[in-house]
């Protein structure tokens, strides 16, 4: 099969076209045809080693770094730069996955063959009693390939007439999204601020959050104002713009870096920040004081909760919430993808079709 390998981090030459056998599913696990594979910041971000505590500039800024050559070994300085131990190079990455089960291990349900699915991305593997977990594509070979397999019990039919882009472009943004929304139980009584809100996270925990009923105030630039605002944004702020004090009761902020601070201090008391990135730099200034004495809650998710995905697969079945695809390109033209992706002038997601 055709397939797009990492084979370390680095600059956009580690993505190599490769062909490589089909993988053979265990006796727990399914195949999956790929019919689509978005793209998300991690992808970018596990490359080049982002996640590792040596890198403090933004993915755009590690990205120019990396590109120019200027970043050193990066092999060998970033071993800490996958998300919870060392990315196991070389790696066919690919988050999100629509796609047909094709064939099954003896001890999957047999019900799943032949049927269209998505694929949860974040797998507690030991269990909902800890937050141990493994990501595919960051643990394990994800879809940026003509075939994935994955364990059975990450696989979830869904029926609906939205395209294999619509639902290619739902795991990792909307579950993220919806985890962040869960852990800081959101509600039709908050007021959500929601920064980086046309990227693919912002502009799904826009829908999710309008979704539960949620006031939603939403951070993007003028251009993109209007696409996020048809999203169901309630009031739009332009990016750089001063926020309000003392406003929201949450905060979904995946951008952090030198408005880290002023997101925090536009939250009411008692008010809710949550993440689970930071794009605009992972460094930032915390008074500790506006955090205490204003009896704040700063809750990071990464591993997401067991309601979590089926209720995505819910909504999606009951048209709660609708796609946001920006582009589509061919699995092989990847890096072209990449870079316009870094350019950040799209709304919601880019999605690869093998």
């Amino acid at each position: 099969m055709t397939a797009i390998v990492t084979t370390g981090t680095g600059g956009f030459d580690k993505l190599e076209i490769q062909r490589v056998p089909v993988p053979r599913p265990g006796p727990a696990e399914v195949l999956i045809r790929v019919l689509a594979a978005g793209m998300n910041n991690t992808e970018i971000n596990t490359r080049l080693g982002w996640y590792s505590s040596s890198v403090t500039s933004s993915t755009d800024a590690t990205s120019s770094s990396a590109e120019r050559g200027d970043d050193g070994d990066a092999d060998e300085a970033r071993e800490d730069g996958g998300w919870s131990a060392p990315t196991p190079w070389p790696l066919i990455q690919g988050t999100d996955c629509c796609g047909i089960v094709e064939a099954l291990g003896h001890d999957a349900d047999r019900s799943l063959l032949g049927r269209r699915v998505i694929v949860r991305c974040s797998i507690r593997h030991r269990g909902y009693e800890t937050f141990d977990h493994i990501w595919m594509a960051s643990d394990f070979d994800g879809a940026f390939a003509e075939y994935v397999k994955v364990p059975a019990s990450e696989v979830f039919p869904v029926d609906c007439d939205w395209s294999d882009a619509e639902l290619g472009s739902i795991p990792c943004a909307y579950g993220t999204s919806e985890n962040m929304l869960h852990r800081a139980d959101v509600g039709p009584e908050d007021h959500v601020l929601v920064t980086g809100a046309s990227g693919g996270v912002g502009s799904a925990t826009v829908q999710l959050a309008k979704r539960r009923g949620a006031r939603v105030t939403a951070i993007a630039s003028a251009a993109k104002a209007d696409a996020v605002r048809a999203l169901g944004a309630d009031e739009m702020i332009e990016r750089g713009r001063p926020l309000p004090t003392d406003t929201f009761t949450v905060a979904v902020d995946n951008v952090a870096g030198p408005a880290f601070g002023e997101v925090l201090t536009s939250l009411q008391r008692g008010g809710r920040y949550t993440s689970s990135g930071a794009i605009g730099g992972p460094i930032v200034e915390l008074d500790m004081r506006t955090m205490y004495l204003r009896d704040l809650r700063l809750i990071g998710t990464t591993a997401w909760d067991e309601p979590v995905f089926p209720a995505l697969v819910g909504y999606i079945e009951r048209g709660e919430i609708r796609p946001l695809v920006a582009k589509t390109f061919p699995l092989t033209d990847i890096v072209a993808a990449q870079q316009e992706f870094l350019e950040k002038r799209h709304v919601g997601k880019f999605v690869l079709i093998p």
